[in-house]
C-alpha cells in the first residue's frame, strides 16, 4: 500500500519506519528541510533501540523516502497518517494549531479519495475538527480516522511490530477496511484490532496514559508515606502486584513521571474535563504529586549536607525521563538539577544517551563526563535519576574512592538495601529505610 506520514517526531518515523518495513512505500514529510537531508543521508533524528537498523533497510530498498513537499506526500499516500506535535498550552490543554493547519491545506490539495489518520494525541472531538477544516477547500471525497499509538519510547519498534492492541476509530466502512488491510500484518499472532468511534479512540489514548500515570504516582504516595512509618515500600509492592487485579507493572516508587506523553496527556484530559464542566479530582491530585515527586530527593540532600549546597559537587547518573531513550521532556532530572544549581551547587553529569539534549539546554552551566565513574570524581555524592542498566550493577569501591563522602541518593531504587549497608556507603532512596 502507499502512505504517507506528515511529521517526523518521534511517533512519525517509527509509523513511517515500521510500515516501510512490511512492504509498504512510505512517504515521510516533514518541513524542516535539514532533517529532511540528514534522513535522505541515512541518519536517524532520535535514539529508539532498533530503529536505525529498519531505517537503513528500507531506505536502501526504496520504500522509505522523505520530502519536505506535503502535495507530494497528498499525491503518494492512499492513507496519510498526521503525526503533528500537539504541545501542551499555556492552560494545559492540547494546542492543536499544528494538526488543523495542515489539514485546511490537505483539503486545498487532494484530488481523489483519501483517508486521513489522526495519529498524534488529541483531545475528544479533534477528528470531527480535521474533518471541518479539510471540508472547507476539499474538492474530492475523504474520511477522518482517528488512530491512536501505544508507543513506548525505548520499546517503539516491538510496540509497533507486535502491538497488544491496534485502536481504530471510524464511522466510515471503507476507510475502516483499508485500516485494518494495513494493520492485517501486525496482528497475526491473534492480538486485536479493535474498531470504535472516533470519539472513543481519541479518549482511550488519553484514559490509557492518565490511568498508568495514576498507578506510578499512587505508588508514590505510598512509597512517601512508607519512610514516615518505617514500612519498606518494596515488600508493598510485591505484596500488591502479585493481586492480578493489580498487576506488578506500573508499581515501582521514584521521583516521578516524565517524557512526552504523561505529562502532557494527564493536563490534556485535565483542561478537557474542565471544558465540560467536570472535574477530574484524581486527575488533579496526580498532576500535584507528581510535581512534588521529581523533587522528593532534594530536602534530603539538603539535610544531609546540613543546608548548606553552595559550592558542593554532585555526580548524577541518569539525565533521559526513562532509559533507552534521549527524550529529556519533563524529565525529573531537570528540575532536581534546576534546584541544585540554585543552591550554588556543581553538577557534574552522565547518561548514555541524553547528555547533547541535557547539553543544549544548559548551554555550559553543568559539567559531563565520558563515563559514568568519571563523574564522580570530586564529587561530594552520587545522586541517581534514571534506572539505566548499566547503573545497576556497578563497583561500590569505585564509588566510594571516588566520591569525597560515600553517599547516595537513589531515586529509582536500584540497590538492595542489604548490599548497599554491607559497602558501608550513605543510602538514601524512595520509601525504604534510609542508610546512614
Amino acid at each position: 500500500m502507499k502512505i504517507s506520514v506528515i511529521g517526523t517526531g518521534y511517533v512519525g518515523l517509527v509509523t513511517g519506519t515500521c510500515l516501510a518495513e512490511t512492504g509498504n512505500e512510505v512517504v515521510c514529510v516533514d518541513i524542516n528541510e535539514q532533517k529532511v537531508q540528514k534522513m535522505r543521508n541515512g541518519e536517524v533524528p532520535i535514539y529508539e533501540p532498533h530503529l536505525d537498523m529498519l531505517f537503513e533497510r528500507n531506505i536502501k530498498a526504496g520504500r522509505l523516502v522523505f520530502s519536505t513537499s506535503l502535495e507530494e506526500g497528498l499525491e503518494h499516500g492512499e492513507i496519510i497518517f498526521l503525526a503533528l506535535p500537539t504541545p501542551e498550552d499555556e492552560d494545559g490543554s492540547a494546542d492543536l494549531s499544528y494538526v488543523l493547519g495542515v489539514a485546511e491545506n490537505i483539503g486545498k490539495i487532494i484530488t481523489e479519495y483519501k483517508v486521513i489518520v489522526g495519529k498524534s494525541t488529541v483531545p475528544v472531538g479533534t477528528a470531527e475538527k480535521v474533518h471541518e477544516a479539510i471540508s472547507k477547500n476539499a474538492k474530492s471525497t475523504f474520511d477522518v480516522v482517528s488512530n491512536p499509538e501505544f508507543l513506548r519510547e525505548g520499546f517503539a519498534v516491538d510496540d509497533f511490530l507486535k502491538p497488544e492492541r491496534i485502536v481504530i476509530g471510524s464511522s466510515s466502512e471503507r476507510a475502516t477496511e483499508l485500516m485494518q488491510k494495513l494493520y492485517k500484518p501486525f496482528v497475526r499472532s491473534g492480538n486485536p484490532i479493535i474498531v470504535m468511534d472516533e470519539k472513543s479512540a481519541e479518549l482511550t489514548k488519553y484514559a490509557a496514559n492518565s490511568f498508568l500515570a495514576t498507578k506510578i504516582t499512587f505508588m508514590n504516595e505510598i512509597a512517601n508515606y512508607c519512610e514516615k512509618v518505617g514500612a519498606d515500600v518494596d515488600k508493598v509492592r510485591i505484596g500488591m502486584g502479585t493481586d492480578s487485579r493489580i498487576g506488578k507493572r506500573f508499581l515501582f516508587p521514584g521521583i516521578g513521571y516524565g517524557g512526552s506523553c504523561f505529562p502532557k496527556d494527564v493536563k490534556a484530559l485535565y483542561k478537557s474535563g474542565k471544558d465540560s464542566e467536570y472535574e477530574f479530582k484524581i486527575l488533579d491530585s496526580v498532576i500535584k504529586v507528581n510535581d512534588n515527586q521529581k523533587t522528593i530527593l532534594f530536602p534530603k540532600i539538603k539535610k544531609y549536607f546540613n543546608n548548606d549546597l553552595q559550592n558542593k559537587t554532585f555526580a548524577i547518573w541518569g539525565l533521559a525521563f526513562k532509559p533507552e531513550t534521549d527524550d529529556i521532556r519533563e524529565a525529573p532530572s531537570l528540575y532536581l538539577i534546576d534546584k541544585l544549581l540554585r543552591a550554588g551547587a556543581n553538577i557534574k553529569a552522565f547518561d548514555p544517551e541524553a547528555m547533547d539534549n541535557v547539553g543544549r539546554k544548559y548551554e555550559g552551566k553543568i559539567q559531563f563526563s565520558k563515563t559514568m565513574y568519571d563523574a564522580l570524581e570530586n564529587s561530594d555524592a552520587l545522586i541517581i535519576c534514571t534506572e539505566w542498566s548499566i547503573f545497576r550493577t556497578p563497583d561500590f569501591q569505585k564509588i566510594k574512592n571516588s566520591l569525597r563522602q560515600n553517599v547516595i541518593f537513589d531515586g529509582r531504587n536500584l540497590y538492595d538495601i542489604s548490599d548497599v549497608e554491607k559497602e558501608e556507603i550513605s543510602y538514601f532512596s524512595i520509601g525504604r529505610k534510609d542508610i546512614l
